[in-house]
């Protein structure tokens, strides 16, 4: 098949890194694939595999997310039998792309994906109902499109994000990076790995985490990057906790910091499915989540994580408390868990079926039809 995948830009998000890894392992299993986006490079562009053909529409970046010229003419001349947009910006593309192509592209197959607990920009909705099939990576999405969206079901299939980091071994703590951070022995790690933006609101997880109980040996890692890390860090002083919040910034594999911590915590508003709660549960973290949608999909419901209503500061502490004890068996109940259901070679299959039964007017696989 000849695939397209169609993003804004490639920025270091989720739904970016899901991008690049579909694009790789679509171009590994033989499919001639283009990832196409509307700004050139991106701090994702050098992980591209050399199999991906990489086309950026602006011929230099505007800074524009929305800017996509000659978009219908690159599709045309690439002649695709699949298009999959993905993040909001290219899935507002999505109407224009079937309207467009009707008569040029008539077999061209146009694939939405919702990826996001935000509010969609009313050319999204639209495009919804105009393109030939929508993908969800969580039920709760799925049922937020139905109800939502008025989106038929039988128009979504749900397939899970997969694992960019999957700890293919279960590796010992990370003691030297607990002590190039000031954390002993007994400190218990919190982790967060996510860009800095509003919606991840690690603003609350700062204040929640600084009213732990005083005799609670914690630090609270946070790693990213973005425009409300400075909000963040002056927080963090106003509270008196710059002693045991560590700044991080982004990073490019953050494997190291799951072997180095004993838990992941989660604050934000808007979430379809948490990558890095997925990632977390792969390398054996429990965790403790503010609820949103999507959130209690990522882990088994207070087993290997607790989803605590936004709001509820005294029992997301408790929680923390319950959940951050040392449990070997936890942590790889946890892991087994991310491993059997966001197994990256499952969810690429499960989107190559998918484009073969789309792309042939067939019926889906009862995998996806369900």
């Amino acid at each position: 098949m000849k695939i397209i995948l169609l993003q804004d830009y490639l920025r270091n998000g989720g739904t970016e890194r899901q991008t690049v890894l579909l694009a790789n392992s679509f171009a590994a299993a033989g499919h001639s694939v283009t990832l196409l986006t509307f700004r050139p490079g991106g701090i994702l562009d050098g992980s591209l595999s050399s199999n991906v053909t990489r086309q950026s529409l602006q011929p230099f970046d505007t800074r524009l997310d929305w800017f996509a010229p000659g978009l219908i003419n690159q599709v045309v001349r690439r002649s695709p039998d699949i298009i999959l947009c993905m993040g909001r910006m290219a899935n507002c593309y999505g109407q224009h792309l079937v309207r467009k192509t009707r008569k040029l592209l008539p077999n061209l197959v146009v694939i939405a994906s919702m990826r996001t607990g935000k509010r969609l920009p009313a050319l999204f909705r639209q495009s919804l109902h105009r393109v030939h099939h929508v993908v969800t990576n969580s039920l709760a999405a799925k049922t937020t499109l139905v109800s939502d969206h008025s989106v038929p079901p039988e128009k979504v299939a749900v397939i899970y994000n997969s694992l960019v980091f999957p700890a293919h071994e279960f590796p010992p703590r990370n003691e030297s990076l607990r002590a190039q951070q000031g954390a002993t022995s007994s400190t218990k790690v919190l982790l967060n790995v996510a860009m800095f933006r509003p919606e991840k609101n690690q603003q609350e997880l700062i204040t929640l985490v600084a009213g732990l109980p005083a005799d609670f040996d914690w630090q609270l890692w946070l790693a990213g990057d973005g425009p409300s890390r400075a909000a963040c860090m002056s927080l963090a002083h106003q509270l008196g906790v710059t002693s045991r919040v560590r700044f991080l910034g982004f990073q490019s594999d953050p494997s190291a910091l799951y072997a180095a911590a004993d838990l992941a915590v989660h604050a934000s508003h808007s979430e379809s499915l948490s990558n890095f709660l997925i990632e977390a549960q792969a390398h054996g973290l429990p965790v403790v989540a503010c609820d949103a949608q999507g959130i209690a999909e990522c882990f088994v419901p207070d087993v290997t994580g607790v989803a605590i209503p936004h709001h509820q500061p005294e029992v997301f502490r408790a929680a923390v408390l319950r959940f951050a004890r040392p449990d070997p068996a936890l942590r790889q109940q946890a892991r087994e868990f991310a491993r059997a259901n966001f197994d990256p070679p499952r969810q690429v299959a499960a989107y190559l079926d998918l484009f073969a039964a789309l792309a042939r007017g067939g019926s889906l696989p009862p995998s996806l039809s369900s």
